[in-house]
C-alpha cells in the first residue's frame, strides 16, 4: 500500500506555540515524538484496541465494499485529539488494500491544491483530510461534487473568456477527521455516509494499549504498572504511549528497567501528574480560579491572563478533560469550578472545613 503525506509541514507549523504547552506530558495534541510512522500504530482492525462498536460496524462496511468491488462510503471520524483517528484511517485503507493519501484542512489553501490531489487518486483510494473543519470555504465547495458525483469543474482562464472544464474522477473514499464536528458545514457533513464518534478509552483498554506498546518497544511492564499509567492518561492512547516512554527512563535508573506499579507511581509523581491525570498547569488554573475568584464564574480571557496562556489553548487543550471529569463547567457568565475539583485539590468550599 502506498502511503503519501501531502503538505506534511502543516503538522509542525500547527504545534502549540508556548513552551509550557509543549512541555505538557498530558497534552493530547501532536508532539514531535508522536511521529506518524511509528511502530506503535496498529496495522489492522484486529490489532486496534477499543472503540469496539465502531470497529464492528467498520468491518462490515469494508467487507461489503470489497465484495461489491466498490469504494467505501465517505467516512467522518470525530472526537477529542489523540484517540486514533489517523490510525483508523490508515487501517481503513490497509483493510481495503488501496493507496492512502493524507493532507490537512489548513494545508489546502486554494481549490487547485485539492483538484491536483483528487485527480492523482487511483480507483478506490483513500484520501484522509485531518482537521477537515478548517478547510477554506472555496476549497470545500470543490469537495461537494467530488464526493457526490466523483467529478470536479475547473475554471480555465479569467474574466469573460473563462471556461469551465469538467473532469471526471475515479471513485475514492474521503476520510475526514475533526475535533470539532459542530464547526463542519451542513452540506459537507451530510455527504458522509459513515459518521463515527471516537470515545475516550477506559483504564482497562488503555492498560492493554500500554502492554502492547511495551512489548513492541521491548520494555518490561507489569499489568499493575500498565494500569497505573492508564489511569493517569486522560482516556487517551497518545498520552498513554508518551507516558510509557518517559516512565521507561525512570524505570531504567530506578528498577533495572522494570515498570511495576510502585515504579510507575513514583515516576509519575516526579512528572507531577496526579492519579487523575492532572498536571501542574491544570491544578494551577483551578487553584487560581478558586483563590482569586471564589471558584467562579470566571471569564475565559481572565483565566488566560491569570495563567499566561492563550484563550484558545485553554478552550481546546485544558478545559475539555476538566469538564469531562466534572471539575469545570461552562456557564453563560463564565467558567465555574465544581465541587469534585475542590475535593480533589483538598480545598474547602466556602462554608466547609479544609479537606486536607
Amino acid at each position: 500500500m502506498d502511503v503519501s503525506w501531502e503538505n506534511n509541514e502543516y503538522f509542525s507549523q500547527n504545534e502549540p506555540s508556548t513552551m509550557d504547552l509543549e512541555d505538557r506530558m498530558v497534552s493530547a495534541d501532536y508532539h514531535e515524538e508522536d511521529e506518524w510512522e511509528n511502530p506503535l500504530r496498529p496495522q489492522t482492525l484486529s490489532e486496534y484496541i477499543g472503540q469496539e462498536k465502531n470497529k464492528e460496524n467498520l468491518s462490515v462496511y469494508i467487507q461489503a465494499a470489497k465484495q461489491r468491488g466498490e469504494s467505501l462510503d465517505h467516512v467522518l471520524l470525530y472526537g477529542p485529539p489523540g484517540l486514533g483517528k489517523t490510525t483508523l484511517a490508515q487501517i481503513i485503507a490497509r483493510e481495503l488494500g488501496v493507496n492512502f493519501r493524507i493532507t490537512s484542512g489548513p494545508a489546502l489553501e486554494r481549490p487547485g491544491d485539492l483538484a491536483a490531489l483528487l485527480t492523482s487518486l487511483e480507483p478506490n483510494d483513500v484520501l484522509f483530510i485531518d482537521e477537515i473543519h478548517r478547510l477554506p470555504r472555496t476549497v470545500e465547495e470543490i469537495l461537494y461534487p467530488a464526493m457526490e458525483d466523483f467529478s470536479i469543474d475547473i475554471m480555465n482562464g479569467k474574466g469573460a473568456g473563462a471556461q469551465a472544464i469538467h473532469l471526471p474522477l475515479d471513485h475514492f473514499t474521503l476520510v475526514g477527521a475533526t475535533t470539532r464536528a459542530g464547526q463542519l458545514s451542513a452540506p459537507l457533513r451530510d455527504r458522509f455516509g459513515v459518521v463515527l464518534r471516537l470515545e475516550l478509552y477506559t483504564a482497562e483498554e488503555l492498560s492493554q494499549i500500554v502492554e502492547r506498546s511495551a512489548r513492541i518497544l521491548g520494555i518490561s511492564c507489569s499489568h499493575g504498572g500498565a494500569l497505573e499509567l492508564a489511569t493517569r492518561s486522560r482516556g487517551t492512547p497518545r498520552i498513554a504511549n508518551r507516558l510509557l516512554k518517559r516512565v521507561r527512563d525512570f524505570a531504567q535508573m530506578m528498577n533495572n528497567g522494570m515498570i511495576d506499579e510502585k515504579t510507575a507511581k513514583e515516576s509519575l509523581t516526579r512528572l507531577e501528574i496526579d492519579e487523575l491525570g492532572l498536571d501542574k498547569t491544570d491544578r494551577r488554573m483551578l487553584k487560581a480560579m478558586i483563590e482569586y475568584y471564589g471558584g467562579g464564574p470566571v471569564g475565559l480571557e481572565t483565566i488566560a491572563a491569570m495563567i499566561g496562556e492563550e484563550s484558545v489553548t485553554i478552550e481546546d487543550v485544558y478545559e475539555p478533560y476538566l469538564m469531562q471529569i466534572g471539575f469545570l463547567s461552562r456557564t453563560p457568565r463564565g467558567r465555574l469550578v465544581l465541587p469534585a475539583a475542590y475535593k480533589h485539590l483538598g480545598i474547602a468550599q466556602p462554608g466547609q472545613q479544609s479537606l486536607l
